[in-house]
């Protein structure tokens, strides 16, 4: 596809605050007529939580990473974390070892179980965690606190998958579960292999701005039967059945509470939306693809900027963010952003890493120059807009724009 062909999804008719005219939003979320008779539908059958759609989309969504695995739907991202680790084994007292340059769901929930984040280092281009950078926050812990480590949590930073297959071996050498964060990474692939299928289990995000939108939801995948089963129970409070199935069946009003559980379920309207999205997410992911390619071609070469990662060849990036880096320091980066929205572009910074807030600092005693890739990462990054319905008159405004936000910047900074 390129930028000179029609929008993918013409018919939009959902209700929005307009943007200013000549501005270009970070992001709109994609809603076609489809979508929205989807969940109609479901509004129409009288059954609006957890039910038969729930059902359907979990089914597509293995079907869509090749029935290698099981797929639970739950209400967030974060709570398929949580659901994850708590069923491969991480108890209070334990450690985790993950990214340290991510959003802030990844180090609550390991706190929640009573666990420790061990935050490891990316690397700078990627923003993605490597064996080294794992290994290098293995070996800073005590020896008993290392022999405490129970899982790592690899996040795939801005829909570049993870070394997955290094990591793996890496965790398999030292008995640990692997719990991927695959927020930003939907369909991307690793060695041939969708995400989704490595590990112990997988993290899919699907709140607004990602790249299968649900306004807020999840899936968690696992090819451990053991570790779905745990999972399934511990989503609605415990409880050894759906309540759907409590629902639907005349003689199934018993059940039983087998451990305290969560309130992690999704609901059919959110479902609904999902399968309908699911079926279009390679066209909307090839929409995002040209998008970034028009980028690359703008930006490649100018004095000052960097162009964010690519995947290797043969495998797919899900071109959830385009993070570009300014290089001029972290002054540069922050005017650069001022002076891009002054002339109507809408930009962002993804992440403020978990090592620069007050309560990992105050609680682990970690400092910025403790993970330097993360913070360098930090200082340089600027998350450009990136979404399918993108018209080719706003990414032309997006590259005329930031060459010269650069220049006011660094005249500025």
């Amino acid at each position: 596809m390129t930028l000179l062909e029609p929008v993918v999804e013409p018919q939009l008719r959902v209700e929005r605050r307009p943007e200013p005219p000549g501005e270009v939003p970070f992001h709109v979320t994609s809603v076609t007529e489809q979508d929205i008779a989807a969940v109609v539908s479901v509004m129409r059958d009288g059954w609006l939580t957890t039910g038969q759609r729930c059902v359907d989309f979990e089914h597509d969504f293995t079907e869509h990473l090749g029935g290698r695995v099981t797929s639970l739907a739950v209400s967030s991202c974060t709570a398929a974390l949580h659901l994850a680790l708590e069923a491969v084994g991480v108890r209070p007292g334990d450690r985790v070892i993950t990214s340290a340059y991510t959003f802030t769901a990844v180090g609550e929930v390991i706190r929640h179980l009573g666990a420790h984040p061990v935050l490891a280092d990316v690397d700078p281009v990627t923003g993605n965690v490597t064996a080294r950078t794992v290994t290098d926050a293995w070996r800073r812990l005590t020896p008993s606190a290392r022999r405490r480590v129970r899982a790592v949590v690899p996040v795939h930073y801005a829909g570049l998958a993870c070394e997955m297959e290094v990591l793996t071996a890496l965790a398999a050498q030292h008995r640990w579960a692997v719990v991927d964060d695959a927020a930003h990474a939907l369909p991307a692939t690793r060695a041939g292999r969708s995400i989704g299928t490595w590990g112990d289990a997988t993290a899919f995000s699907f709140y607004a701005t990602k790249t299968l939108s649900t306004g807020e939801g999840g899936m968690l995948t696992t090819s451990r039967p053991e570790v779905a089963a745990r999972a399934r129970t511990m989503r609605l409070h415990g409880i050894d059945r759906d309540c759907f199935d409590r629902y639907r069946r005349k003689d199934a009003w018993r059940y039983e509470v087998v451990d305290a559980g969560y309130k992690y379920n999704l609901t059919d309207m959110a479902a609904a939306l999902g399968v309908s999205q699911l079926g279009r997410l390679h066209a909307m992911r090839d929409r995002r693809a040209a998008v970034a390619d028009r980028y690359d071609e703008a930006f490649a070469g100018v004095d000052g900027l960097a162009l964010p990662a690519h995947a290797p060849d043969g495998d797919v990036h899900a071109r959830h963010l385009y993070p570009l880096r300014v290089l001029g320091g972290v002054s540069v980066r922050d005017v650069f952003i001022r002076e891009l929205a002054a002339l109507g572009v809408s930009a962002s910074v993804h992440f403020i890493p978990l090592h620069h807030h007050p309560h990992y600092q105050d609680t682990y005693g970690v400092v910025p120059d403790d993970l330097p890739g993360a913070t360098t990462l930090f200082q340089q990054e600027v998350s450009l807009p990136l979404f399918p319905g993108m018209t080719p008159g706003q990414v032309e405004q997006v590259v005329e724009a930031v060459p010269v936000a650069l220049a006011r910047a660094e005249r500025q900074g």
